[in-house]
């Protein structure tokens, strides 16, 4: 595996632009669920909390990993590394 200084800054650049997209997409799924969810008793609420931390972590989780590696490959082929080299 070759890591050059392009697919790195890629990745970086993939990993911000995850982050940055984070808070309007979880803003957007949050507010659909608790419209589904509707009027509830306290432990109710207690439990849909939960549930929607874990669906918090599983979107940053899954943004930063899929546009990580997008930036990566991107920035692979931008700096020209992935060029020179056959599949290995």
């Amino acid at each position: 595996m070759d890591y050059s200084l392009p697919a790195w800054l890629g990745a970086l650049a993939g990993t911000a632009i995850a982050v940055a997209l984070y808070r309007p997409a979880i803003r957007v799924v949050e507010q659909r669920l608790r419209l589904q969810r509707g009027p509830t008793t306290l432990e109710g609420r207690v439990a849909f909390e939960d549930k929607l931390s874990i669906v918090r972590r599983l979107i940053l989780g899954t943004a930063i990993a899929v546009l990580a590696v997008a930036g990566y490959w991107i920035g692979d082929l931008i700096g020209g590394a992935g060029a020179s080299h056959p599949l290995r």
